[in-house]
């Protein structure tokens, strides 16, 4: 750590896609001084020139492999998917210092941060259960986190020396991902909802109709912008909400309630990806017109 301060010195990312990029250009003064990097894009011929451009215009020393990466540090930020978050524990256990503060960002069950809290306790690593609780752009740094576990207080006094946003949710892991599970029930499957609608709407040529009804019905609500942001996300995120999606279904189905409707977000998140188009302009039916062109 820094002087008497609980900034660390020697800090990890796990993954660097949308979050870890925005960690690193938010931090500015608080950044650490030795800041590293491995994702497993690197390994992989197609994407590893992309991730070595961005490693490189974020001021980041990328590893090309996990060990390297690891080795000394005292914090480390998983921010993989959600389906690869345990796999990453799994492999990072035997390659962290006793001590080390792995923050788990990944939107995942409770029950599988609580595996993966299982193998870096046994490892003499500090876990702690982190639920990023907003979009990470525009906010950067600053976007608001939950944290839950029996190392909240040490992991609460490090994000502040980075100048991030904590809030304690509990000495609980697991504590943390189920706040942000369920509500993203709300907000993902509501992105889902409005594909579904709106794309079905726009097929049947009833979508001004439609819109004009819900308009009608709930005024507070801008439909037609709601929409058209809900789709652009769904088109560039929508893997990794997919993956989340799927991790809220475990989730309310171990609360023995089904998970029936996370599970169909999760399809419409991952159809809409997989398409592999570009959002274009904010024009709500010219995207959705795309979409239809393409399913």
């Amino acid at each position: 750590m820094t002087g008497s301060t609980n900034r660390p010195d020697h800090v990890a990312f796990v993954g660097f896609g949308e979050a870890g990029t925005a960690f690193a250009t938010g931090w500015n003064d608080a950044r650490p001084g030795d800041l590293r990097a491995y994702d497993i894009k690197t390994d992989m011929p197609e994407t590893r020139q992309a991730l070595l451009d961005r490693y490189g215009s974020h001021a980041v020393n990328g590893q090309d492999r996990l060990a390297a990466a690891l080795d000394g540090v005292e914090a480390v930020f998983c921010v993989v998917t959600a389906d690869q978050a345990y796999a990453a524990a799994q492999a990072a256990a035997p390659l962290i210092a006793p001590g080390t503060v792995w923050f788990d960002c990944n939107s995942c069950a409770p029950g599988t941060k609580r595996r993966s809290a299982e193998v870096i306790g046994a490892a003499g690593g500090r876990y702690v259960d982190v639920a990023v609780m907003a979009p990470v752009y525009p906010k950067r740094h600053h976007v608001p986190l939950l944290i839950a576990g029996p190392h909240v207080e040490a992991a609460e006094a490090i994000l502040k020396a980075l100048d991030m946003k904590p809030k304690p949710a509990g000495d609980e892991v697991g504590r943390a991902s189920s706040i942000k599970m369920l509500r993203s029930v709300m907000i993902k499957g509501m992105e889902a909802l409005t594909a579904e609608c709106f794309l079905a709407a726009r097929r049947a040529g009833v979508e001004d109709e439609v819109i004009g009804s819900l308009e009608a019905s709930d005024p507070d609500i801008k439909w037609r912008t709601r929409g058209t942001y809900n789709l652009e996300r769904m088109m560039v995120h929508g893997a990794r909400r997919a993956a989340e999606m799927k991790e809220v279904a475990i989730t309310v189905d171990e609360l023995g309630l089904g998970g029936h409707m996370a599970a169909a977000a999760a399809v419409w998140q991952e159809m809409i990806s997989d398409l592999g188009a570009d959002p274009g302009e904010d024009d709500l039916y010219k995207r959705a017109d795309l979409i239809l062109s393409r399913l």
